[in-house]
């Protein structure tokens, strides 16, 4: 790596804000430092033979790289995030950044972190009528009219509980500070291996999130559900949910690999972008 030019492959979506500007900046920094050997949008990358890169820079915010980790995840690239959106938890990196730790990025095997991903299916009539690759999480919404579901689960077959509520957050380390911590659920270090069950608004008092070990097989079955009920992969990709619908997740056969920032640990960007064990107040001020 340190005698050649890396080869990498762009991604980001230039009609969102600064993100045509950021990439133009880099590749003016890389121009003699790397081979870009494609420069596309998420969306447009079908021909292209991501085997022959060597890592993915992807720009703009969290959604990017989410969208950007399922076209990549089979080539198993690893990505560098440089965000040029709002919150930035998996793009870890901005322009400056990037620039300044170049050398070590591209040559520091210890910065690559391997993520686990989730296999969402959904069977219907014994056929598999979705198939998705999710890095952060599956989501089973109510949807309209909004009326509570009933959803019932097995784990490697065995039942586990039913739940009646909101809907149901299945999610991977990475995605446990998603929405899965919005609904109360618990957050796991990003590099362990394991999936996070945790119901939205249960109908119970005592129905708390739990934690199972990544070679586990989930199976959600559709017992009572609204019209609008939906599945949705890393908020991004939906299915309608029908009755008696079977959805099974389990890990999946490839990883997404992050290239970490060196200047700074999970517990700090959670610190940093979203207060976690933040102090608190004691000025005595209003």
């Amino acid at each position: 790596m340190k005698n050649s030019r890396p080869k990498l492959v762009i991604f980001g979506d230039t009609r969102k804000p600064r993100v045509a500007e950021a990439i133009e900046e880099f590749l003016g920094f890389c121009q003699c430092r790397a081979q870009v050997i494609a420069n596309c949008a998420v969306t447009e990358c079908a021909d292209i033979d991501l085997g022959q890169a060597s890592f993915a820079v992807v720009f703009g915010g969290d959604g990017s790289i989410l969208a950007a980790a399922r076209t990549l995840v089979e080539a198993a690239i690893p990505i560098i995030g440089i965000n040029v959106g709002k919150l930035g938890y998996l793009a870890e990196f901005n322009v400056g950044e990037v620039k300044k730790l170049w050398d070590q990025v591209i040559s520091d095997q210890t910065l690559i972190d391997p993520r686990m991903m989730l296999q969402c299916d959904i069977q219907r009539n014994s056929a598999t009528i979705f198939s998705a690759a999710a890095v952060n999480d599956v989501v089973i919404n109510a949807g309209p009219p909004f009326r509570m579901i009933e959803l019932k689960m097995r784990i490697d077959g065995a039942p586990l509980a039913g739940c009646i509520g909101d809907g149901l957050i299945i999610s991977t380390p990475t995605g446990s500070t998603a929405y899965n911590i919005s609904a109360g659920g618990p957050i796991l270090a990003a590099n362990i291996s394991a999936m996070v069950i945790t119901p939205i608004c249960p109908h119970s008092l005592s129905f708390r999130p739990i934690v199972v070990g990544a070679e586990r097989k989930i199976e959600v079955q559709a017992v009572q559900l609204n019209k609008g009920t939906t599945v949705t992969i890393d908020g991004q990709v939906s299915k309608t949910l029908n009755m008696q619908d079977v959805l099974r997740i389990e890990k999946h056969g490839g990883m997404l690999k992050v290239v970490s920032n060196p200047a700074r640990t999970q517990w700090d960007t959670l610190a940093g972008k979203l207060n976690w064990a933040g102090r608190p107040n004691y000025s005595g001020g209003k």
